[in-house]
């Protein structure tokens, strides 16, 4: 094993000192960094933000893993769980020189020390966490539970990466966590990247001890080990005796991971009869390592009161020496000279240009994205040649496109399809015949499509795939994640820090766009009546339309056709979140391949094939009736023939939205229509009858600013649901046609003689709808067969 000189130890040493100065200077201060004359309050920030108690332990391994890559030219970077350690990376990034080329302002002098020290969790600063701005990061531990997750995806497809990751024991009692684990089982050794993951178990939570701190050694290890890694113990708290340890341990599990690599890479290797036993790192040390030791009487190092900012109240004398004598315990006049830049000697330690972690480019994923090879999707259209003339089910059109799309990217690796178990259920099998599903454990004789080098992603576990997808993403690759709609909200808390870190780095020059977060949902809401009210749920819409409006884009395809449209779009785009929603029934196909390009382009438009409105000559429609979502286009476009039978001279326009966002002002959302073009559509002063997939109130919310607000009516689900029939489903929830006919007849002012007339024919369909499910089990001829009319 290699032991650490003198000399380097005493080198190592200092960076770690300097690191651990560095992170209390900005949690603390804001003048004076070099402690050049006696701390005073005036020096202190007024509002102490920040957590110290992990950062000792992360500046540590900052410095080993800078040894490891000098040593063995390492392309690695390095995924932060413990996020609020955020003093400690832009420290090291700061050691390292990668912050100030990143930053230029923040020079690596006294005044650059003094910006930096001042920028940390101050107004128009930066968070305290391992933020977007960090140099280095892929990831934002603020929310905990992602960090394992992202590290696999970094790895994947990326074989001469190692991504060090390091896991906070208050972060590993998360179900996230706790699940990522198993990541391993779909590690390729062959063709992918290494993960290294190094629980930091250093005890304690905000104000709790933590669990695996308390199970013991031994069940530790059963554990871990359960969990397929060979674990490695580092432990103490004498920083020379923990220091050579850990040197020890990383070139240990280097050569371990080398070897495990070398092995299934050898030409012709064998398929190995088990899985690889990866190794890991359990680092034990005291929280808030080199801290006070006690506060006011009572302990700190070592206990949970360490965990956020050791001395809080600077109201008399003795906390301002305490502070001062802490910070002076690192000698800071050892580790910078004169004019506050770090010694040359420690300095020299951190890897050169791209090798050092905060200027690798995997951790800027944009500097390294290639553009997908993408085939023309009007290949795989429908055939359609009148509407409503032709079945078929839109995401098993959608997979045969996504099958082609993994075909011609296999090559280059950047493109994976990820799901909850659901890819066949969710009719995309074609991506699954072209690329396999990816499996590192046992197959047996019964198992499908399993493979080493599969490149579909299933796993139980939307956690899980929506972490390997984001870490993807953020390294500079491509993908989609397919899940049921109502199951989806699961990650809505994923989906909302990666929406922000998107938010946050358009506002950062030097993060390069990274391809688009591409969500498709489907078993959706209206097509889970067999599954009951547990499996109905269309809110996650809401959830993205919360966010901001230069992140989020929501598709609603109404057909197979608009589908592949969408999905050509949305897998060429940048820096976007994208939720496109789409059925897996076969249902009836509405546009051809070049109108379903035009409609979906625009994003909302009149379908004249279904409209018998004659414009302003005939003093325009009688009615709007609106749809988005392929079984309210349904149900609108059977309302409108029922309406046709009731009221022959009634006149109507039919309105599809298929891009969500083009309901709201331009204004307020880039692919908003201009107030013009909205009024065109949905007219100034006539009735609209909105059909809507999702919750109702959405759409007002999108649309309330509108001239025509006031005449808007919106159906949509209404948290009615149950186990039923496929019609039923829009019965419950009054979207169905005959309610839809209902409430346009109720709207238009000439026609309030046949309301009485129009109520009671709905009342006697829906009995004579319930009485035939009630008996039969299915749904009325006529609903089942409906067609539209040529």
């Amino acid at each position: 094993m290699t032991t650490l000189t003198p000399d380097l130890l005493r080198k190592m040493h200092a960076w770690w000192r300097a690191a651990n100065y560095l992170s209390v200077g900005q949690i603390y201060l804001h003048a004076n960094p070099l402690l050049e004359e006696p701390l005073t309050l005036a020096h202190i920030k007024p509002r102490l933000l920040g957590h110290w108690g992990t950062t000792p332990g992360l500046n540590l391994l900052y410095v080993h893993l800078n040894r490891l890559i000098r040593e063995h030219d390492l392309d690695m970077i390095n995924v932060i769980g413990p996020g609020h350690g955020g003093p400690g990376l832009v420290a090291s990034t700061y050691l390292e020189g990668t912050y100030t080329e990143t930053y230029p302002d923040i020079s690596r002098d006294r005044d650059g020390m003094r910006k930096l020290f001042r920028q940390f969790s101050w107004p128009g600063g930066i968070p305290s966490h391992v933020a977007p701005e960090t140099p280095g990061s892929i990831h934002e531990g603020g929310e905990l539970g992602y960090s394992l997750a992202h590290a696999y995806g970094a790895a994947f497809d990326n074989p001469d990466l190692i991504v060090a990751c390091i896991v906070g024991d208050g972060e590993a009692e998360t179900g996230a966590l706790a699940t990522s684990w198993h990541s391993n089982k779909f590690l390729n050794p062959a063709r992918d990247g290494a993960v290294l993951p190094i629980l930091h178990l250093n005890g304690f939570k905000i104000a709790n001890p933590t669990v695996l701190a308390r199970i013991g050694r031994e069940d530790l290890t059963a554990l871990l080990r359960g969990y397929g890694h060979e674990p490695h113990f580092v432990v103490g708290d004498d920083p020379m005796t923990v220091h050579q340890q850990l040197a020890q341990t990383l070139d240990a599990v280097l050569a371990q991971i080398h070897t495990i690599q070398a092995a299934a890479r050898a030409p012709h290797a064998p398929i190995p009869a088990s899985l690889p036993r990866w190794p890991m790192i359990v680092l034990q040390t005291p929280k808030g390592w080199t801290g006070p030791k006690e506060v006011d009487g009572l302990p700190v190092e070592g206990t949970w009161r360490a965990h956020q900012v050791p001395i809080t109240q600077f109201t008399n004398a003795e906390h301002i020496r305490q502070l001062e004598d802490w910070m002076r315990s690192y000698a800071p006049q050892e580790l910078f000279d004169a004019n506050g830049r770090f010694r040359e000697e420690f300095a020299a330690l951190a890897p050169t240009g791209n090798r050092r972690m905060g200027a690798n480019p995997h951790a800027n994923g944009g500097a390294l994205l290639a553009p997908l090879v993408m085939p023309d999707f009007r290949d795989f259209a429908v055939p359609v040649s009148v509407p409503g003339g032709t079945m078929g089910e839109s995401t098993r059109v959608l997979g045969t496109f996504l099958a082609e799309v993994m075909r011609r990217n296999t090559g280059s690796a950047n493109f994976r399809l990820f799901g909850p178990d659901e890819t066949a259920s969710n009719r995309l099998g074609a991506v699954v015949e072209v690329a396999g599903k990816a499996w590192m454990a046992g197959i047996d004789a019964v198992d499908l499509n399993l493979s080493a080098d599969g490149r579909v992603m299933e796993v139980l576990s939307e956690h899980l795939c929506e972490g390997w997808l984001e870490g993807y993403l953020l390294t500079g690759r491509h993908g989609l994640f397919s899940c049921y709609e109502a199951f989806v909200h699961i990650i809505d808390s994923m989906f909302n820090q990666h929406a922000k870190w998107l938010e946050v780095c358009r506002q950062i020059p030097w993060r390069l766009p990274i391809a688009s977060l591409n969500y498709l949902l489907t078993s959706h809401v209206w097509q889970q009546d067999h599954n009951g009210f547990s499996h109905q749920d269309p809110g996650f819409i809401d959830v993205v339309a919360n966010k901001k409006a230069d992140v989020v884009r929501i598709y609603l395809a109404p057909d197979a056709n608009c589908l592949l449209s969408i999905a050509d779009h949305c897998l060429r785009s940048r820096n976007y979140v994208n939720l496109i929603i789409a059925g897996k029934a076969p249902a009836l196909q509405w546009l051809d391949i070049e109108s379903a390009a035009h409609h979906c382009a625009v994003g909302a438009g009149i379908w004249p094939w279904a409209s018998n409105d004659s414009g302003d000559a005939q003093g325009g429609p009688d009615v709007v009736m609106a749809c988005a979502g392929d079984v309210p286009t349904l149900e609108t476009l059977a309302a409108v023939a029922l309406l046709r039978g009731y009221v022959p001279d009634i006149r109507i326009r039919v309105v599809n939205v298929v891009d969500l966002m083009a309901l709201q002002p331009q204004s307020e959302h880039p692919h908003g229509l201009d107030d013009d073009a909205f009024d065109a559509m949905f007219t100034l002063d006539r009735p609209v009858v909105f059909a809507f997939h999702g919750y109702p109130g959405l759409i007002h919310r999108l649309t309330y600013r509108r001239h025509n607000h006031d005449n808007l009516h919106v159906r949509g689900y209404k948290e009615e649901g149950t186990t039923t029939t496929a019609f039923d489903m829009v019965v419950l929830n009054n979207i169905d046609r005959y309610q839809l006919a209902l409430d346009a007849i109720r709207r238009i002012p000439r026609l309030a003689h046949l309301v009485d007339d129009a109520t009671r024919r709905y009342e006697a369909s829906i009995t004579r709808h319930k009485a035939y499910i009630s008996e039969h089990g299915e749904d009325l001829p006529e609903v089942r067969d409906w067609r539209w009319p040529a």
